[in-house]
């Protein structure tokens, strides 16, 4: 299950690239529309920006816009950025890897497998652009 920052910042990241009219927008009109409470909104924009997926425009007519072209924008980049591994465990993860302690053999360990399996089956999905989730 991802959790409810990442499932806050796809909302974010959706909101603002199926807006371009409403661009820049404020943190509060994002919060409103998407029923995030803006606090929390906040720092999920402040890690966005970081990662330069969003950029903020300062003054009174300020706000934020997509830091980089859409198409270079994928779910799975965003859970990375907010949550961490998309993996279910440590041990299939490809940039987070760590092996499991209780494990004696990952090369027979059939939950490894199976994980690995679905990671393997997820990804591609997680990974394609934002645009294609009309």
């Amino acid at each position: 299950m991802i959790s409810k920052r990442a499932k806050y910042a796809i909302k974010t990241i959706l909101f603002i690239n199926d807006h371009p009219e409403l661009a820049p927008m404020s943190a509060k009109l994002i919060s409103e529309k998407e029923h995030i409470p803006y606090k929390f909104l906040e720092n999920i924009l402040r890690d966005l920006k970081s990662h330069q997926l969003v950029k903020s425009v300062r003054g009174a007519e300020g706000g934020y816009t997509l830091g980089k072209d859409p198409e270079g924008i994928s779910i799975a980049q965003i859970m990375r950025i907010v949550d961490g591994p998309i993996a279910l465990i440590p041990c299939v993860s490809e940039r987070y890897y760590e092996p499991c302690s209780e494990c004696e053999d990952e090369e027979t360990c059939r939950i490894r497998k199976l994980f690995n399996e679905l990671r393997t089956e997820m990804l591609p999905v997680l990974e394609r652009s934002i645009t294609t989730l009309k």
